[in-house]
């Protein structure tokens, strides 16, 4: 099967040690507003949008293994460069240390990690009419430095802090993998990708509708890395959505992620 057009990441479910140290973070760092509260599980979406985040809490959780699948990052897609700029801007502000910047060609991204140390991007997309093909039809992309002045400095940059901007959404996860031929025989051949780049070493990344990609995958944790313990923090599981999908839910056995199809 092939997903259809319209087809994007809707919501990330992640495992967290302890929800008030999490919800810290996300609320008053990253800028998600908490839409609702079910126990011990928080529902977070960017201010008068939709949920994207579900934080269950597990207090005997533990850090998720380095060398094991699973969550590499999930990526936050920020509406505009100045929204990026206000989240660098924040980051500064709370002194929340940043892990890594990258300019990608069709994107410009920054790299942090929460309270239990699972990887974020937070990230605006080029326009799609910028986005360069190379000769065998995949999409140029690149991991080079970020002009980190120049987005801290965008005009509209400066607004004072009021959180995430409305438009925000889920952009994509990115995920260690044992192989990448298994990875892409379930991510492609399963669950319904398209192939966009395979040039990084170690790396494939795979979307819908022609993105540049809506799931990353890699064996940079090192091929036939194991799932991590069912225990550990991380990423349980992340919904994919479109208007032409039936509900239905696919384990990646591999690591240890459930995918959702969910009807819009």
């Amino acid at each position: 099967m092939t997903l259809p057009a319209d087809a994007r990441i809707g919501q990330v479910t992640l495992t967290v040690r302890d929800l008030d140290r999490s919800l810290a973070f996300y609320r008053d760092v990253l800028g998600f507003e908490e839409a609702r509260r079910d126990g011990r599980v928080s529902h977070l979406g960017a201010p008068g949008g939709r949920v994207i985040i579900e934080l269950q809490e597990r207090p005997d959780a533990i850090p998720k293994p380095r060398r094991s699948s699973g969550l590499y990052h999930f990526a936050i897609l920020v509406p505009s460069r100045a929204a990026l700029g206000r989240s660098l801007r924040r980051l500064a502000a709370t002194r929340w240390p940043i892990s890594g910047a990258s300019d990608h060609l069709v994107s410009e991204a920054l790299y942090l990690d929460d309270p239990d140390g699972l990887g974020i991007e937070v990230y605006r997309d080029r326009p799609r009419e910028s986005w360069q093909q190379l000769m065998n039809g995949e999409i140029a992309m690149g991991t080079d430095p970020l002009d980190l002045q120049a987005v801290h400095d965008e005009p509209g940059a400066e607004a004072p802090w009021q959180g995430l901007d409305a438009g925000t959404i889920m952009g994509h996860v990115h995920l260690h993998v044992p192989q990448l031929e298994t990875a892409e025989a379930f991510y492609c051949g399963q669950i319904g990708f398209d192939p966009i780049l395979r040039r990084y070493p170690g790396a494939l990344f795979v979307s819908a509708g022609g993105y540049h990609h809506h799931v990353g995958l890699n064996v940079w944790a090192g091929a036939g890395a194991p799932p991590p313990p069912p225990n550990a923090v991380g990423l349980q599981s992340f919904t994919i959505e479109s208007s032409q999908l039936t509900a239905r839910d696919v384990a990646d056995v591999s690591t240890g992620v459930v995918v959702q199809y969910r009807p819009t």
